[in-house]
Parts: C-alpha cells; sequence; structure tokens
C-alpha cells in the first residue's frame, strides 16, 4: 500500500461517501478502489465549491472532501478555500504538491504554505508514515471547534511511496469534543434578556451546523423574543413563526432592521457577529450577550457583555435550564408576536405588489415571490448567487426547514450557486435543489451545469437574463457608453441543452410557476434544468436595506 492508497482507506474508515475533483491526481484512482463516489468538475474552483455545499447542508454529519491536482490546480483552488474559510465551513482539501527537492523552491506552489492565511488548518505529509497522524489531525480539526478548510497535501514523490504496515493498523478515528460555558455566565445572559426591554435574538450559521434549532425555537419560544437570522444562519429558525423578524443580507425586512436598531439586549447565538457590508449593522450602545465556539470572534468586532464561548447546542440547553428556572416551565407572553404581525404587514403592503407583478420585462421580484410560493419547503434547499439575486432573495424567501436555505457570503464570489447545489444535491438526493443567480455570475460557472448532468446530481438553476450586470445599473455611464462594459448576452436555455440539460425560457410572468414545476418533475426524474428568465434591468432598492 502506497501513502495515497493509506489516506483512501482512512477516507473510507472516517464514512466519506462522496468527493468532488479535478483533474490529475493519482488518489482520485485510489479513491474509486475504495468505493467512494467521484464527480470531476470543469474547474478546480467548483469542486471545491462543490465540496463547501456538501458540507454546508449536512450539519456536520458529513464533509465535504475535494482532491486536486498540485500546481496550477491547487493555485486554481484559492478561490473557493477562501470561500469556505470566510464562512467558516470544514471542508477536507487533499491537492497533490511539487516532490521534496523542490517543494520550496520558486515557481513551485505549495499549498499547505500558500493556503495557510486562509485555511483553519494545512499539513502536508512528508513520509508515507506520517498519514494517520496527519488524517487523524485533519479530522479532530474538521469535528472540533468552529469550521474552515482543512487541508492536507501530499507530495508527488511522497504519496507514491511505501507506508508502514502499521499505519493503518494504528489509525484511530477522533471524536467529537463539546466545549460549554459557565452556569454563571449562562444565568447572567438569561437574567440581562428576562429584564431587557426590547430583547432580540441574533442566530447566526453556527446554529445550523450545530444542529441547534430545535434548541433555539424552543428558547425564543420561552423567552418569547424575537428571532433574526443572519444571512449565513437564514432557515436555522422558520420564518413562518409569529417570532420571525426574517433573515438578513445588505437588504433585511423591516420587522428585522426595527428590531436590530431599536433593541436594548441583543444576544448573538453561534455568530461571529462580523461587521460585513454583506450583513446588517449593530447600532452601538446595546448590551450584546456573544456565543461562539471560536474565542476569536469574541470581543471581535462588537463588544461582549457576556461571553459564551461554547457549542450552541449546549449553551441553549443551558440556557433553557436557566430560563426555566427564571419565570417558570410555561415560559411567558409579552405580546410581541402581535407587534411583529402588524409591523411585517406594514412592510409586504409596500411589497406585495411588486412580488406578484405582471410587468413584461419580468420584475425580479416576481421571479422571488413564484420560487417562494411553488416550492415545497419541508423538500428543498435554495440559495442565492452574489450581487442583486442575494439581496432580492434573501428578505422574501420564506425559509421554514432547517438547511432548507442555504446562506452565504461574507466574500461573495460569482458564480458559487451552481457547484453549491450540485454538493447539496450530493448530500441530499431526495431534495429539490436550486440556485438563483444573474447572467454574471452563471458566465463564472455555467460549464458545470454538464457536471451536473453527468454526475447525475440534477439541480434547477434560475437565470435572470437581463443583458448586464444589474448591481451597477448607474455606475461607470461612459465605459457603458463607449464600450458596453457591464452588459453582457446569451442564450443560456440553448446553451444549457448543448450541455444535456433540459432549457426552459420565461418571457411572461405567468409561465414562471409552470417552468418551476416544470423543473421539479424533470428533477425527479433524473434531468438537470436551466430556467432562462428574461428579466428586467433594474429592480428596486430596499429603504430597509
Amino acid at each position: 500500500m502506497n501513502g495515497l492508497e493509506a489516506v483512501a482507506r482512512i477516507l473510507k474508515i472516517e464514512g466519506v461517501e462522496w468527493v468532488s475533483c479535478f483533474p490529475s491526481n493519482n488518489l482520485i484512482e485510489a479513491i474509486a478502489q475504495e468505493g467512494i463516489r467521484l464527480s470531476m468538475f470543469r474547474h478546480e474552483r467548483g469542486a471545491v465549491m462543490a465540496a463547501d455545499g456538501y458540507s454546508r447542508t449536512s450539519q456536520r454529519k458529513k464533509f465535504g472532501v475535494v482532491v486536486t491536482q498540485g500546481g496550477p490546480g491547487a493555485e486554481n483552488a484559492m478561490g473557493g478555500i477562501a470561500q469556505a474559510y470566510a464562512d467558516n465551513i470544514p471542508i477536507l482539501a487533499i491537492p497533490g504538491g511539487p516532490g521534496l527537492a523542490q517543494w520550496s523552491v520558486r515557481p513551485n506552489f505549495s499549498p499547505s504554505r500558500t493556503y495557510a492565511s486562509i485555511s483553519k488548518q494545512t499539513e502536508a505529509i512528508f513520509s508515507p508514515g506520517q498519514t494517520g497522524n496527519v488524517m487523524r489531525r485533519a479530522f479532530h480539526a474538521l469535528r472540533n471547534g468552529t469550521g474552515g478548510p482543512v487541508v492536507v497535501e501530499t507530495p508527488m514523490d511522497v504519496s507514491g511511496a511505501d507506508a508502514p504496515d502499521d499505519v493503518l493498523a494504528n489509525y484511530s478515528s477522533p471524536k467529537r469534543s463539546i466545549t460549554s460555558p459557565s452556569r454563571s455566565d449562562v444565568k447572567d445572559a438569561v437574567k440581562l434578556l428576562v429584564n431587557a426591554k426590547k430583547p432580540v435574538i441574533w442566530a447566526g450559521g453556527g446554529v445550523l451546523y450545530g444542529d441547534a434549532s430545535a434548541e433555539l425555537k424552543q428558547f425564543a419560544e420561552l423567552a418569547d423574543v424575537p428571532v433574526y437570522t443572519s444571512m449565513q444562519g437564514k432557515s436555522s429558525f422558520p420564518e413562518d413563526h409569529p417570532l420571525s423578524l426574517g433573515a438578513g443580507s445588505g437588504a433585511t425586512t423591516l420587522p428585522a432592521r426595527k428590531w436590530l436598531q431599536e433593541s436594548d439586549v441583543l444576544f448573538g447565538l453561534g455568530t461571529s457577529l462580523t461587521r460585513t457590508g454583506y450583513g446588517q449593522p449593530i447600532p452601538p450602545g446595546k448590551v450584546i450577550i456573544h456565543n461562539s465556539d471560536n474565542i476569536a470572534d469574541i470581543n471581535k468586532d462588537e463588544a461582549a457583555d457576556v461571553a459564551l464561548y461554547g457549542d450552541v447546542k449546549a449553551t441553549l440547553e443551558l440556557a433553557i435550564d436557566e430560563l426555566k428556572a427564571a419565570i417558570g416551565e410555561e415560559g411567558r407572553k409579552t405580546g410581541v408576536a402581535n407587534e411583529i404581525a402588524e409591523v411585517r404587514e406594514e412592510w409586504m403592503a409596500e411589497w406585495r405588489g411588486l412580488l406578484a407583478s405582471d410587468d413584461v420585462p419580468i420584475n425580479t421580484y416576481r421571479v422571488v415571490g413564484e420560487i417562494d410560493r411553488c416550492l415545497d419547503k419541508a423538500n428543498s434547499i435554495v440559495t442565492h448567487d452574489a450581487g442583486a439575486p442575494r439581496d432580492s432573495i434573501v428578505p422574501f424567501y420564506t425559509a421554514t426547514t432547517p438547511g432548507g436555505y442555504v446562506g452565504w457570503g461574507k466574500t461573495t464570489h460569482l458564480g458559487f450557486g451552481i457547484p453549491l447545489m450540485i454538493g447539496a444535491k450530493a448530500a441530499n438526493p431526495d431534495k429539490f435543489c436550486l440556485n438563483l443567480m444573474g447572467d454574471g455570475a452563471y458566465g463564472m460557472s455555467s460549464t458545470d451545469i454538464e457536471t451536473s448532468v453527468r454526475a447525475g446530481l440534477p439541480i434547477t438553476t434560475v437565470v435572470l437574463n437581463n443583458g448586464g450586470m444589474a448591481t451597477y445599473p448607474g455606475g461607470y455611464p461612459t465605459a457603458r457608453e463607449l464600450y458596453g462594459v457591464t452588459e453582457m448576452t446569451g442564450n443560456y436555455a440553448n446553451l444549457a441543452q448543448n450541455m444535456g440539460a433540459v432549457g426552459i425560457v420565461v418571457e411572461d410572468p405567468k409561465e414562471m410557476a409552470v417552468a418551476l414545476a416544470s423543473a421539479q418533475e424533470h428533477n425527479a426524474e433524473g434531468r438537470t434544468v436551466l430556467i432562462d428568465v428574461h428579466s428586467n434591468f433594474e429592480s428596486k432598492k430596499s429603504r430597509f436595506g
């Protein structure tokens, strides 16, 4: 058994079921010989992003694994690695690397060294005898603490050498260890929340990855406190619940905006509370309770009055006990749900017309409205892409099931939606997987429509085909007039059909619901679908965004 065969056998021992890859690495053959399913993508960035999507929709029960070539392959993968790092997504990347004699010599590219600033942990296997220890450390990092890419580089001469007989015999799979905050700190946090005049819960992506949605719902109902979810936390709390304020990117709902602005105590759960242009601001002067499993997140951008360092599920279990001790087993009723309903109705009165608009070309919000109305939420996974589609759909798609919406983007890579949904489909084969993107994003990853077809992982992509980059409708006027900058055209349905998918063109608003119903039928029968929506160029900007 050589070094790569030992790595592949450990992946099998660890229960890995699916690996994304591109284009050339002998580990691919070794993995196939272990009976682990592989999907070859059209570029390294897409392969990494698919592994990311697999992890995001597995709630830490499974991890995305990606294998790439060394050298240029590892160089091309950097964007996907950076995206996963920004959003704390646990993926295992196993790139090839230069031989030891050339490992530190230009222009050879060592991913373990170069990726260090955009990864949770990086290592290279410098001797086949190290394989077991390196892989154990890798899976320990994946299972424990905050998420992030874990990189194991396999230099070409080492990976092909014989591994010692005891490498696998001595391998022991690492377990997940839980860290909890002190009960006294949790008691202080609950006291602040109970005595607050206008408290709010801010739920982040950690609630999803920590499998803590049920505990969040129980805690919010007992305390009768409204819940806002960050973009990454969207779907961690049911948005049809009376206590839901909705979710936010740079745009959000009026209820969310009102409570975030006016609240006196903010309880951040499973969140970094990062200040970002792709999220909502926290006004100064609030009392902040901050829970995260990454100690570096606490007191990073916001001063924490009470710090609850530890696993979000364990933290909520303690908080529920303390809350019941403080206010009783039945909880309390403050009337806040009625206030939320009134503000939500005020907000929807402004937007309902756009969400059902019959304008031609089709208004973006009509597309969002139809997606919200036509999908079986319990059996669907939806995501946005970067730019205008993100801010159009995040406030208005009603996510009701944990993991039913994938929000992403502290760094916002165009084209993430297609490979992300392919990875999500690999992890959730029984779910309908849909991504909404613009024509600019489609150009970044459109060839992976063919990957979806070839790999037997059918997804639906909705493209807002408006002839340009709608995020910049008023920008670069001279460049636009003289050189057509930000303008782009294409018959995307035909392109998809040429790659083996079903292409559907939508020009009339009434066709959108029909197209979505057809897409769900095609996906159920194993066919990938692209819906090419001839939409309007400019979208209404929310005054709450």
